[in-house]
């Protein structure tokens, strides 16, 4: 437990010096966009939240010596291994000028150094067809990097409302965390432990009302450290079965390949074009807006807010089941299509302009005046 509560506290603590220090470098830190397609915050802060997360992960592995009687080398490894991707991150963050594909080209050398490195590389998926190909070197390191690369991005992509990535990676890494408990697998847990903690230091300054973004160096570091974690708990532990790794991430894993067919199969657009067609914003759009009063700053935060809610429910269709049942397929497989089909429902529901009422929230919100000085805009 002192990887979590260090890591919370190096997290919050970092994080509150980049708020405080805004001033100095807003210039390239802040996220001006405020019309983007896929833009729904109210006011520009910082969006290098993940430069606290990864000091904090790397004030804690410098650290676990003082506690740990055998700490190894795994820990300042993967975090090495993660240099890529999350560089490549900040410094879109910092410069909005690396590519889409420049950002997965560093995800996928950060998987190839883990499989090189820390020998992550995936010999089974419970299939037993796709498990002797993966028995393959060559086949079983390509898979892998796809694999790790793809959920990284996919951290990327959920990653639009406060607190909606943050809270769910925190569910994930929580569930990573027990399994590895459950199997006495002390290197993974311990690590999981310290990323909730981390996470958990910024989340205090994400939500309800933002002071600072996770920012893609933020969304591609915890994607990384996750999928590596689900990779290296598959490996290490014949008995967590392999449908473990899908169920307990299927949101951001479904939301990117949905996303993917919705550009590229009924649009015939790249399927890197960015839209504001992803389920956290239909919600926030046609759910939790109605009734918006766009001049009040403080209401329009409170509805962006209240979008996570929502999937952070949604979420736990998968992750709670995923959490108990880590070595049983079936109802691994059960856990995945029931999240599934969930999604799938309420995406056509939102669609069609057929939400249930009773996922609708109250539409009128109470008026709260600016603060002395601040008029109000959009």
């Amino acid at each position: 437990m002192l990887n979590l509560a260090l890591g919370f506290v190096v997290s919050f603590l970092v994080i509150f010096f980049i708020v405080r220090s805004s001033g100095l470098h807003g210039a390239l830190s802040m996220d001006h966009d405020l019309r983007g397609i896929q833009k729904n915050h109210a006011y520009a802060v910082p969006r290098i939240g993940g430069v606290g997360i990864a000091c904090a992960a790397a004030v804690t592995i410098a650290a676990q010596p003082l506690w740990a009687i055998n700490p190894g080398m795994n820990h300042l490894l993967l975090l090495l291994c993660a240099v890529p991707a999350f560089g490549g991150g900040v410094i879109e963050d910092m410069t909005k000028r690396v590519s889409a594909r420049t950002r997965l080209l560093c995800a996928l050398a950060s998987a190839l150094a883990a499989c090189l490195v820390l020998h992550a590389t995936l010999t089974r998926v419970d299939l037993p067809l796709v498990d002797d190909w993966l028995r393959i070197m060559p086949i079983g390191i390509a898979f892998t990097m796809l694999g790790v690369a793809g959920l990284t991005n996919a951290v990327n992509i959920i990653d639009g409302f406060n607190g909606l990535a943050s809270v769910i990676t925190m569910l994930i890494f929580a569930s990573i965390g027990y399994v590895a408990h459950s199997v006495n697998d002390w290197f993974v847990m311990s690590m999981a432990l310290m990323m909730l903690g981390a996470i958990g230091g910024f989340v205090l300054w994400n939500f309800p009302a933002p002071s600072i973004f996770l920012g893609d160096g933020g969304a591609y570091f915890i994607g990384f450290i996750m999928a590596e974690l689900l990779v290296l708990l598959i490996l290490r532990n014949p008995g967590v079965s392999a449908w473990y790794a899908m169920a307990v991430a299927i949101y951001p894993i479904f939301e990117t390949l949905f996303s993917i067919y919705r550009r590229r199969i009924v649009r015939g657009k790249p399927a890197g074009e960015p839209d504001g067609l992803h389920l956290h914003t239909l919600v926030y759009r046609r759910i939790v807006r109605k009734g918006l009063d766009a001049g009040n700053l403080r209401q329009r935060t409170r509805r962006n807010s209240r979008t996570s809610v929502y999937l952070w429910v949604l979420s736990l269709v998968s992750i709670v089941p995923a959490t108990f049942c880590w070595d049983s397929p079936i109802a691994l497989a059960a856990a995945t299509l029931a999240f599934v089909a969930a999604y799938v429902m309420l995406y056509v529901a939102i669609v069609r302009l057929k939400t249930p009422r009773w996922l609708m929230f109250p539409t009128h919100d109470p008026v709260l005046a600016p603060p002395s000085g601040e008029q109000p805009r959009n």
